[in-house]
C-alpha cells in the first residue's frame, strides 16, 4: 500500500477545506449559531428564563358568576395570556394568528351548566375557536378549560344562588319521579347539601362573617403534580443546548460529506481525474484516502462545535466519555462513506447536490435533529429508527445530558458502523476508476 500517496491526498483535502472560508464557516460557525438558537428556544439551562405564554381570547356573553370565575382562573394560569374580547373580534384575531384560540361562553351558560351537573341534560356548549396550525396549544387549552370549569361550576352548584335554586328544582322533580334506590341516594345527598348550606347561612348570620374554608365547596383536581427533570445528576439542571448541538452537528457534518462527494464529481467534470489516475495509486488506496480525509474533517468540525458548546453553553459529557468518542468516531466514518456513495451515484455535480441535500434533510428531520423524535406520531417514530441519524442524535444525547454509561453507546455505535459499511459497499461497487 502506498502510504505516502494516501497521506498526500489526505493532507491536500484537509488543506483545501481549511483554506475554504465558506466551508469552515458553514461546517463550524453556522451549526453553533443555530444550535444556540434551538437550545435557547427548547429550554436553555434550567428554569431561569420566563416561559412563553399562549395567547387566548375569552368571550363572556353570559357574565354569570360561573363564567366570570372561569375567566379569572384562566387569566391567572401561568401558561396563558388571556384577553377579553367580543365574538367578532376574537374570531378575527384567531384567523390572523394573533390569538391561538378563543373560548366563547354563550348566554345562559352558567345556569345551564349548573342544572346539567345535577341532571346531565341540556348541557351548554363552550365554543372554542382554534388556529389549526396550533393544534397542540388547543389541546392544552381544552384541558385547562375542563379543569377550571369543573371547579367553578361545582362551586356555584353547591354554594351559589343559581346552584341552590337548581338543587331545589331537582329535588322537586325527584319527588314526582318513580322511586328507585339510586334516586333515593341522590335525593338524600342533595338534602344533606341543602341542610349544610342552611347551617352555614345561620352561622354567618349569627357571626356576621363567613369562613372561606367552611362556606365553599368545589370539585377540583384532588392532587398536585411535582415535576422533576430526570437527567444525569440531581444537582445538574437540564441543558436544552445539549440536544440542539447534537442535532445541528449531525446536520452540518452531513453537509460536509455531501461537499466531499460533490468534489469528486467536479474532478471528473473539470478534467482533473486523468491526472489523478496517472499518479502511482490504486483505486482502493484512493477511496481510503478520500474516506479518511472526510472523516478527519468531520472529526475536526465535531470537536470545535462541542468545545464551543462546552465553553459557551455549558454542555457536558455527563455519561461515558469513551462512549461519546465511539459514537462521534462512528458517525464521522458514516459521513465519509455517505459522501463517497453520493459521488458514485450521481452524474453531474449540480443535480447530485440538490438530491443529496434533500436526502440529507429528510434523514436529519427523521433523526430528531430539529425537534425531539418523541413529538413525532408513533408510526413516524418507528420509521425513524431505521435512519442512522436517529441513532447518532440519540447516542450523543445519551452520552451528554442523559449521563448514560458506556454500554448504552454500543448499539448506536454498531448501527452507525453498520450503516457506514453499507454505504462503503455501495460506493466501492459503483465507483468508476476508469472513464
Amino acid at each position: 500500500m502506498n502510504i505516502t500517496a494516501i497521506l498526500a491526498l489526505i493532507r491536500n483535502d484537509i488543506r483545501l477545506f481549511l483554506t475554504d472560508r465558506r466551508a469552515v464557516i458553514v461546517g463550524v460557525l453556522i451549526p453553533i449559531c443555530i444550535a444556540a438558537f434551538f437550545g435557547y428556544v427548547f429550554g436553555g439551562v434550567g428554569k431561569g428564563q420566563e416561559i412563553g405564554k399562549l395567547p387566548i381570547a375569552v368571550v363572556d356573553e353570559d357574565q354569570s358568576a360561573v363564567t366570570r370565575a372561569i375567566a379569572a382562573d384562566l387569566a391567572a394560569d401561568k401558561f396563558l395570556q388571556v384577553t377579553t374580547l367580543t365574538r367578532e373580534v376574537a374570531r378575527a384575531q384567531v384567523r390572523k394568528g394573533t390569538q391561538n384560540a378563543a373560548a366563547i361562553f354563550p348566554k345562559g351558560f352558567g345556569e345551564q351548566s349548573v342544572n346539567a351537573l345535577f341532571s346531565s341534560r341540556d348541557k351548554p356548549h363552550i365554543e372554542l375557536l382554534v388556529d389549526p396550525s396550533q393544534a397542540t396549544s388547543a389541546q392544552l387549552i381544552q384541558g385547562l378549560l375542563a379543569q377550571y370549569s369543573m371547579k367553578d361550576i361545582s362551586k356555584e352548584a353547591f354554594n351559589g344562588i343559581t346552584g341552590r335554586k337548581s338543587m331545589d328544582d331537582y329535588l322537586t322533580r325527584l319527588d314526582v319521579l318513580e322511586a328507585t334506590p339510586e334516586r333515593a341516594e341522590v335525593k338524600s345527598l342533595l338534602q344533606s347539601a341543602r341542610r349544610l348550606n342552611k347551617l352555614r347561612d345561620d352561622a354567618q348570620a349569627a357571626t356576621g362573617s363567613a369562613s372561606a374554608q367552611d362556606t365553599t365547596f368545589e370539585l377540583g383536581i384532588p392532587y398536585e403534580v411535582t415535576s422533576t427533570a430526570v437527567v444525569a445528576r440531581d444537582d445538574v439542571p437540564y441543558n436544552g443546548y445539549a440536544h440542539s448541538f447534537a442535532g445541528m452537528s449531525v446536520q452540518f457534518i452531513l453537509m460536509s460529506g455531501i461537499d466531499a462527494g460533490i468534489l469528486l464529481l467536479l474532478l471528473r467534470q473539470r478534467g482533473i481525474w486523468q491526472r489523478i489516475r496517472s499518479a502511482p495509486i490504486r483505486k482502493s488506496e484512493f477511496i481510503l484516502a478520500r474516506a479518511l480525509a472526510t472523516a478527519l474533517i468531520s472529526a475536526f468540525q465535531l470537536t470545535v462545535i462541542y468545545i464551543a458548546a462546552a465553553l459557551i453553553f455549558g454542555v457536558r459529557i455527563e455519561g461515558s466519555a469513551l462512549g461519546f468518542v465511539a459514537i462521534a468516531a462512528s458517525f464521522c466514518l458514516l459521513n465519509a462513506t455517505f459522501g463517497l456513495m453520493i459521488a458514485t451515484l450521481g452524474q453531474s455535480a449540480a443535480a447530485t447536490r440538490g438530491i443529496a441535500i434533500l436526502v440529507m434533510l429528510l434523514l436529519v428531520m427523521l433523526g430528531g435533529a430539529w425537534v425531539p423524535a418523541f413529538i413525532f406520531p408513533k408510526w413516524l417514530q418507528d420509521v425513524s429508527l431505521y435512519t442512522p441519524t436517529r441513532w447518532a442524535v440519540d447516542g450523543l444525547d445519551a452520552m451528554t445530558w442523559r449521563g448514560l454509561p458506556l454500554h448504552n453507546a454500543l448499539l448506536p455505535t454498531a448501527v452507525l458502523c453498520g450503516s457506514a459499511l453499507l454505504f462503503l459497499a455501495i460506493a466501492v461497487r459503483r465507483f468508476r476508476w476508469e472513464e
